[in-house]
C-alpha cells in the first residue's frame, strides 16, 4: 500500500480563527517538508482560481454560505519549484489543475513543458515526478471570465450536457500537444449533442427547440457547425478553441518526469484521454467503494498501453489514488468528535444546508479513531495495492496538531496497514 498526502490550503474560519495568507502558505510548506521526512510518496496540492468571497457578490453564487477562500494555490508549477527545492524525495501533484481557465489547454500544455525543461536545466532529479492531475475545475465561476460559458441560447439550454464535451475538447487538445503533435482545431473530434447526453426527454426537447430558434438567426449560425437528423445524430457544436495548426515548445522537454491523472468521473472522458496518452483517474472522498472497483475493472481494459512519460502502459491500482480524510488521535473519542464536527461544518459551509446523508457517507469513508482502530479500518476496506491520498488538514488550522497526526499515522499505522487480503 502506498501513502500520499493531500493539502487543501483552505483559508476558512475554524473555531473563529482565520490565518492570513502568509501563515497559510507557511503552514503548508512546513507540513509538506515533514511529509517528505516521514516518507509520504506525493504531496498533492489543491488548486483554486478566483476569489470565493468575491463571487458571493454576484448573481447565482455557487457557494453563497462559504466564508473565506476554499483554496489559495493558483499555480502548482510555482508551488512545485519551491517544494522540490525544499525536499529530498517526495513527488509533487496537482489536485487538480484546471485546464479550461488561465488561457485554456494550449497555454497549460506549453506551461508544463516549459516547467519540465527548466527543472531539467537546474539539474533536478528526473525520478521525482510532477503528478499532473487535470480537470475542468470545481466551480464554473472560475472559467466564465475565460469564455467557457454558453455562447447562445442553444448552448444555454444544453449546458449541463455540453460542458462535459467542452472539457473533452480541452482534454484532447491538451494531451495531444503534450504528446508533441502539431494540431489545429480542425484536427479535434467534433462535439455532438445527442439525446443520450441529456437526463430527460424534456431537457432534450428544450435543447432542440433552442436549436431551431437559433438557426433562423443568421448572425448566430457560426455557433452551429452543422444541422443533422436530430432524432438520430444530434447536432454539432462549434469549437470553443479555434486555431490554426500549432506546436508547443520546448519540443525537447523531459516528459519522463510527468505522470498524468484526469479528474473526471465519466467513463467517456477517461477513455478519450487514454486513447491519446496513459492517464490515471481520481476519485473523491465520498466515492462509493463499488464505483472505485468498477473503475479499476474498466481501466484495465481502456488504459493506454503505450509507455509515455513516467507511465509504462500497465494499469495498476496506484493509478487511481483514493482520497481519505484522516482523524487520528491516541484517544479514539477525541478523533471521532473532531471528525463529526469538521465534516459537518465543511458541508454546511459549502452547500449552505446540512445534508445528514452526505455527512454520514463522508464519515464512513474517513479514517477515524486511534492508530489501532485505523489500522483495522484500512485492512478491512482497502486493497493491499491501493494508493491513498490522505487528507490531514481538513477544516483544521492547527499546524502543530496536523503534523502530530501525520507523524502518528506514519509511525503507528503505516507499518501495519497491509490492506484486505
Amino acid at each position: 500500500m502506498k501513502f500520499d498526502i493531500f493539502f487543501s490550503i483552505c483559508q476558512t474560519p475554524v473555531d473563529g480563527s482565520v490565518p492570513n495568507e502568509r501563515q497559510m502558505f507557511q503552514n503548508f510548506f512546513d507540513q509538506a517538508i515533514l511529509a517528505d521526512e516521514l516518507g509520504f510518496g506525493c504531496a498533492w496540492v489543491a488548486e483554486t482560481h478566483l476569489s470565493c468571497q468575491v463571487q458571493k457578490r454576484n448573481p447565482g453564487a455557487v457557494i453563497p454560505h462559504f466564508e473565506g477562500e476554499i483554496g489559495l494555490n493558483t499555480d502548482i508549477l510555482q508551488i512545485a519549484h519551491v517544494l522540490f527545492s525544499k525536499t529530498k524525495r517526495i513527488h509533487v501533484g496537482s489536485a487538480i489543475r484546471n485546464i479550461l481557465c488561465n488561457g485554456g489547454p494550449i497555454a497549460h500544455a506549453e506551461a508544463i513543458k516549459m516547467y519540465l525543461s527548466i527543472r531539467q536545466m537546474m539539474g533536478d532529479d528526473p525520478s521525482r515526478l510532477l503528478e499532473l492531475g487535470f480537470a475542468s475545475g470545481r466551480f464554473p465561476f472560475s472559467n466564465v471570465p475565460y469564455g467557457v460559458r454558453p455562447r447562445n441560447k442553444l448552448e444555454e439550454a444544453a449546458w449541463p450536457a455540453l460542458r462535459g464535451l467542452v472539457f473533452q475538447e480541452a482534454t484532447e487538445i491538451f494531451l495531444r500537444l503534450l504528446k508533441g503533435e502539431v494540431i489545429g482545431s480542425k484536427d479535434i473530434r467534433p462535439k455532438i449533442l445527442s439525446r443520450d447526453l441529456f437526463r430527460s426527454d424534456a431537457d432534450w426537447d428544450h435543447a432542440v427547440v433552442a436549436w431551431a430558434n437559433l438557426a433562423v438567426h443568421e448572425k448566430e449560425r457560426d455557433a452551429i457547425e452543422t444541422g443533422a437528423d436530430l432524432a438520430t445524430l444530434g447536432f454539432q457544436v462549434a469549437p470553443f478553441w479555434k486555431f490554426d495548426p500549432v506546436g508547443v515548445i520546448p519540443f525537447e522537454a523531459p516528459m519522463q518526469s510527468l505522470r498524468l491523472t484526469i479528474g473526471a468521473h465519466d467513463a467517456a472522458s477517461q477513455h478519450l484521454a487514454n486513447e491519446i496518452l496513459p492517464v490515471g483517474v481520481f476519485n473523491l472522498s465520498i466515492t462509493p467503494s463499488n464505483q472505485i472497483e468498477e473503475t479499476h475493472r474498466r481501466m484495465t481494459q481502456h488504459y493506454c498501453r503505450k509507455p509515455w512519460g513516467a507511465a509504462d502502459g500497465v494499469w495498476r491500482r496506484e493509478l487511481m489514488p483514493r482520497t481519505a480524510l484522516v482523524f487520528i488521535d491516541s484517544d479514539s473519542r477525541k478523533a471521532k468528535a473532531q471528525s463529526e464536527k469538521a465534516i459537518a461544518n465543511y458541508w454546511k459551509a459549502v452547500e449552505g444546508t446540512l445534508d445528514p446523508m452526505k455527512v454520514s457517507q463522508a464519515v464512513d469513508n474517513a479514517l477515524v479513531g486511534s492508530p489501532e482502530e485505523i489500522v483495522e479500518q484500512m485492512n478491512r476496506r482497502f486493497h493491499p495495492d491501493d494508493r491513498l491520498m490522505l487528507w490531514f488538514d481538513f477544516n483544521n488550522h492547527d499546524s502543530a496538531a496536523i503534523k502530530k497526526s501525520m507523524q502518528l499515522f506514519m509511525e503507528k499505522v503505516a507499518p501495519l496497514a497491509t490492506g484486505a487480503r
